[in-house]
């Protein structure tokens, strides 16, 4: 016996296929996507009084599309050039979602502009004026007291009512209490000041010191001699600042470039130094799709993945931005 499948049945068995197809192209999953995005010139975003960007050659920046990923790009992550998948939990700090996780990212570009901007200006010998203002969260660790009630860039200001201008004034204070103390953190985000009452714990590893669980660094504020203005659109993070220093002070005068096209990523610091950034793999083929004649990035771990996927391109690790300076006079 045979069973005779109807042309009615094969459009319904079709047009579930389509839909199943169609579900699986426009559904987000719980992932999220990487992807490469092809690098941009500075000069354009950045405007400095009196300056002027070179007129051949230029610094570039590079950047990584982030989204969630549709379920078909999590069943089939090859479907795109340099992807990468990575679980939420990768990609928003504890206690952190989407909406704040983007907020933290446009706060930390805003923060690397003004570092940018104060580097480059200090080695144009101009004077930058920088005092401390706070401890600023730098990161939460999972699972601690300050999950869900400090996020990154956060600024602690006071602790139990006392001026805080520094990390070492927040492991002064820390240490007058014990664990399961109840500590007053007097906090600024964005354009808002709260107390945020923290319960801590021991810090583990055989030490009773009290913690909420927070890495610092020095929140400063700086005020620059000129008015430096950068506007990178909606791109967010600190991974940019390299690249906006190095413009800057092309703008100011500084052979930098030397007619060449360049493209940088790394976390500026106030000292000058270079700090690591994530997406290193989709932003070096960013650069290599500009065709730029060389790549400066964080020296260590980001320099040898970046290594793995230049095919060709020149990767430049650097540590500091005088070493970035020396990199660029000295190529050719």
């Amino acid at each position: 016996m045979r069973r005779v499948v109807t042309a009615g049945r094969l459009l319904a068995l079709g047009l579930v296929l389509l839909a199943v197809f169609l579900a699986l192209l426009v559904l987000p999953s719980n992932d999220y996507i990487f992807l490469p995005d092809k690098a941009h010139p500075v000069a354009p975003l950045v405007e400095v009084p009196g300056g002027h960007p070179p007129k051949t050659g230029g610094i570039y920046y590079v950047d990584v599309i982030v989204r969630r990923a549709k379920l078909l790009e999590q069943l089939f992550p090859g479907l795109h050039e340099g992807a990468d998948l990575y679980p939420a939990s990768a990609i928003n700090p504890p206690g952190v979602d989407d909406a704040q996780r983007q907020r933290i990212d446009l706060q930390d570009m805003a923060n690397s502009q003004v570092v940018a901007a104060a580097v480059a200006l200090k080695a144009a010998g101009k004077k930058v004026v920088s005092r401390p203002i706070g401890a600023k969260v730098e990161a939460v660790e999972p699972g601690k007291p300050a999950v869900g009630k400090l996020q990154p860039d956060d600024v602690i200001t006071a602790i139990d009512g006392a001026r805080v201008r520094s990390p070492a004034d927040v492991f002064v204070a820390m240490e007058r209490h014990k664990a399961g103390d109840t500590v007053a953190f007097t906090v600024r985000r964005v354009a808002r000041t709260f107390v945020e009452r923290i319960r801590t714990v021991a810090a583990g590893g055989g030490s009773k010191r009290a913690i909420v669980g927070v890495l610092l660094e020095p929140a400063l504020d700086i005020r620059l001699p000129i008015d430096v203005r950068i506007d990178a659109g909606g791109v967010g993070g600190p991974s940019a600042g390299l690249a906006f220093a190095l413009d800057i002070l092309q703008e100011l005068g500084r052979n930098v470039v030397h007619g060449l096209k360049i493209a940088a990523t790394g976390e500026i610091l106030p000292n000058g130094a270079v700090g690591p950034i994530g997406g290193i793999k989709q932003k070096t083929i960013g650069a290599r799709e500009a065709h730029v004649d060389a790549f400066l990035v964080p020296a260590g771990e980001n320099a040898a993945d970046a290594k793995r996927y230049a095919h060709g391109l020149k990767i430049i690790p650097v540590e500091s931005f005088p070493q970035a300076l020396h990199a660029l006079a000295t190529l050719r």
